[in-house]
């Protein structure tokens, strides 16, 4: 079986979407909507903006979001996906590629949770730090430990977990896992805490712009990123998107799902190949377990 993932922040580069834009008529009528809808031309930050500009939240997520949408839509009969996931981000990627969401609503929505999610990282300092080479569950059991925010964000691979919190817990949890064995514990260059319950303010600007949003029944299953299972259900989905932003992304269970599933093949769509990388990690891991 076909799957289809997609990736999210901290894929960008500068020119991302550029040679699309140049060779494909489809592609550059869809990036010329996008830049009607958002009343400015976000394609130019895409193409020639500053590493800085590229990286801020609001204009970062929608900027991977049209990339990977509007790559998938360009890709013709090669498209043809049987179960599709996206990490944090990429989930709403996902929902327009199995037909849940249409383009333009994928956009309104990865733009409003954008910029709520940049507004809560300015109410309050906070950060990500990247964990390797520990055990989850240690890394789990420091958290619980803290006393301050800070909780496991993203089960990337096998030995690589993301943690997210306000600085003074994430600066307590660093600490702490370097003396119980990981082999780097490295604050991460993101706006804030990132699938936290710092995000809640967040998670209820997405709950209001959801509820008036049209989800459709899917063409194929997403994996979602709060509980790494299969859905097909369109009022399941919207629960679990808005419950993403204060929960981890499951990416590790999700590709064992997934292969478990019958996976054969895996096609990233978007910029970069970050979770291709991440697969074959969890792949290999697989492997060794049934060896």
């Amino acid at each position: 079986m076909k799957a289809f993932v997609f990736p999210g922040q901290g894929a960008q580069y500068t020119g991302m979407g550029k040679e699309l834009y140049d060779t494909n008529p489809t592609a550059k009528n869809l990036f010329e909507k996008a830049n009607d809808i958002f009343g400015f031309r976000i394609t130019d930050i895409m193409f020639n903006g500053t590493e800085d500009e590229l990286k801020q939240t609001k204009v970062t997520q929608p900027a991977i979001f049209l990339h990977s949408v509007i790559l998938a839509k360009t890709m013709g009969t090669s498209f043809t996906p049987q179960m599709v996931a996206g990490h944090s981000l990429g989930e709403f990627s996902a929902l327009v590629a199995n037909g849940t969401l249409t383009f333009e609503d994928g956009l309104k929505l990865v733009t409003i949770r954008a910029m709520a999610m940049q507004k809560a990282c300015e109410a309050q300092p906070s950060t990500m730090a990247a964990i390797l080479g520990i055990d989850d569950e240690i890394v789990e059991q420091v958290c619980k430990e803290i006393n301050d925010i800070v909780v496991p964000a993203n089960y990337n691979s096998p030995g690589q977990i993301v943690i997210s919190g306000s600085v003074t817990g994430i600066d307590k949890a660093i600490e702490e896992l370097t003396k119980r064995g990981a082999k780097r514990a490295l604050k991460l260059m993101v706006g804030g805490a990132f699938h936290s319950p710092l995000m809640e303010p967040a998670s209820k600007e997405l709950y209001e712009a959801i509820k008036n949003i049209h989800f459709s029944n899917p063409t194929c299953p997403v994996y979602q990123n709060v509980n790494a299972l299969p859905e097909i259900n369109p009022e399941r989905i919207k629960e679990n998107l808005i419950a993403q932003l204060t929960s981890p992304v499951r990416w590790t269970q999700i590709v064992k799902n997934m292969i478990a599933d019958g996976a054969t093949s895996f096609t990233e769509v978007g910029p970069g190949n970050i979770l291709q990388g991440l697969i074959k990690k969890v792949d290999r891991k697989m492997a060794c377990a049934s060896a």
